[in-house]
């Protein structure tokens, strides 16, 4: 079955709507991985918006799992990820005005940029993802670059309206699934992936790692984020 990767951004959104300390994204994150999830994953985004350099600061000491550090490729992020050193870091696209991450990176358009900081990154002993759409020619990309493994964005099939429009965002998924393992590319999944909605992506051939965050954390605030996390991994279990 495929990992679950908890992603606590949101945790840190709250707080930052106060400017305060609570709720602590570190606490967020050992109740998560208390609750059987296999990976941390936090954007540090450039504006800072939600997560900050001390959360990472302190996640990394704490995280007895993984720490996935989600981020763009800038200069000054790249500079910060070869310090901190996660286990892993996921080159994401960033544009300010964005409520979340819209889309996939798009490595041909901005291949020496990501050739470059995937480069840094990789020689520092930190495994390289790149979150790319489902498409044919980004995988190949990728796989030329030299990454060991990609994260299919699954947002247009999380829009997509139930039935046809959603199965046909399935089946460009279980095509580029395919695809990502004739490439020899590891395959993680997320963006918009709920309760609803996930075990169809976690049947995916090769699917790796399954990386939630939104859902999880509005879950959080009925159930509590530990049964949150065990809900989640239950249904990608089966």
């Amino acid at each position: 079955m495929p990992l679950l990767g908890v992603n606590i951004d949101h945790v840190a959104t709250l707080r930052q709507a106060r400017q305060g300390k609570e709720p602590d994204p570190v606490h967020a994150a050992v109740a998560a991985e208390s609750a059987g999830a296999d990976c941390i994953t936090v954007h540090l985004r450039e504006d800072r918006r939600h997560i900050q350099d001390r959360d990472v600061d302190v996640l990394r000491q704490m995280v007895s799992t993984r720490l996935n550090l989600e981020m763009s490729v800038s200069e000054e992020i790249t500079d910060f990820a070869v310090r901190i050193l996660p286990d892993q870091a996921t080159l994401v696209p960033e544009r300010r005005q964005e409520v979340t991450t819209e889309g996939g990176l798009d490595v041909i358009a901005h291949c020496d940029r990501v050739t470059a900081c995937c480069k840094r990154v990789s020689e520092a002993g930190i495994v390289v993802s790149l979150f790319i759409d489902p498409e044919p020619e980004q995988l190949r990309r990728s796989a030329d670059i030299g990454v060991p493994a990609v994260e299919l964005h699954t947002g247009s099939y999380a829009d997509a309206k139930p039935g046809a429009a959603q199965q046909r965002e399935l089946k460009r998924l279980h095509r580029a699934a395919e695809l990502a393992a004739e490439l020899g590319l590891v395959l993680n999944l997320g963006h918009g992936l709920d309760y609803r909605n996930v075990i169809p992506v976690a049947q995916l051939p090769g699917a790796n790692e399954l990386n939630i965050g939104h859902s999880i954390i509005a879950r959080s605030i009925t159930v509590g984020l530990q049964q949150a996390v065990r809900e989640m991994k239950s249904l990608i279990s089966r």
